[in-house]
């Protein structure tokens, strides 16, 4: 199943950091840009062809992937003096990736549209912003929408954010103060599984959640995938230090083939309750 990569964003809360002038996507966690430990996020599950749809930053991309290093993030075994590498492993040699330019300040759902020759008559297909992590069971999830008539879905995760709601009357007295955290919201988590009935809703220059969504919603043909495991996005500079920090100390949630590799279960701090039938959503 091909995977649709948005990798073009400028990443402006990000822009005072030493990645200054790349796309947020090519902003490093570890050895590797955000956007390789997204898209081996994928390959675990099978999912190794993948589009990039370009824009700010798009030669960054390309030169990065041009120049890969399989030795960075694999063993290998040196000999002649470094004449003669021997890998032990390899990321992505069974990748397949499309590059595209999509334009500087192009919407999402436009990219989308522009990387539709690329699909070619596929009825399901993948797509994300390229800039979040996850633990989620993809293979589940892709599962849950083949077997429902809904046109797409996304990912819905508890908001983030530390701010608190503050509740007070009409004196203006306060009477509780609430972590966003601990309300019952949802956010859009950036991942989704997409039918090639989207384009059907899809127009020109518009974009995928803010105009597309909302006409699925309308239409009951758009589901929600609650996930109350591990998800974490790359939009400041304290997220990044965060993912960063947990690299570092090998606790790394997102990174589930390594955690089979290991032997270890694949997924963390989750609630793994499944649909009975295939209309209901998972919560995972």
């Amino acid at each position: 199943m091909k995977v649709v990569l948005f990798c073009g964003g400028y990443g402006m809360r990000m822009r005072d950091s030493s990645g200054e002038g790349l796309p947020k996507p090519m902003q490093m966690v570890g050895p590797r840009p955000l956007i390789w430990h997204v898209m081996r996020y994928y390959a675990h599950f099978g999912h190794t062809e993948f589009i990039l749809c370009l824009g700010f930053g798009g030669s960054a991309v390309k030169e990065y992937f041009l120049r890969y290093e399989e030795t960075h993030s694999n063993d290998f075994v040196m000999t002649k003096g470094g004449q003669q590498i021997e890998l032990l492993d390899s990321d992505i040699s069974e990748w397949k990736i499309t590059f595209v330019d999509t334009g500087i300040d192009t919407s999402i759902g436009e990219r989308l549209r522009r990387v539709r020759p690329y699909l070619e008559d596929d009825d399901v297909f993948l797509a994300n912003y390229g800039d979040v992590l996850t633990d989620a069971p993809m293979d589940k999830i892709v599962d849950q929408v083949l077997t429902s008539d809904v046109t797409a879905s996304l990912l819905a995760v508890p908001p983030q954010a530390s701010f608190h709601l503050v509740e007070f009357g009409p004196d203006a007295r306060i009477h509780g103060l609430r972590s966003v955290t601990e309300l019952p919201l949802w956010i859009n988590g950036g991942y989704f599984v997409l039918k090639k009935e989207i384009f059907d809703v899809l127009h020109a220059g518009e974009d995928l959640v803010g105009d597309a969504f909302p006409r699925l919603a309308a239409m009951s043909k758009l589901q929600a995938i609650p996930h109350h495991g591990f998800w974490a996005p790359m939009d400041t500079l304290k997220e990044r230090s965060a993912l960063e920090e947990m690299y570092r100390s090998g606790t790394k949630p997102w990174a589930l083939w390594a955690h089979e590799a290991d032997g270890q279960p694949g997924h963390h701090n989750g609630q793994h309750t499944h649909a009975l039938n295939g209309h209901a959503p998972v919560a995972i």
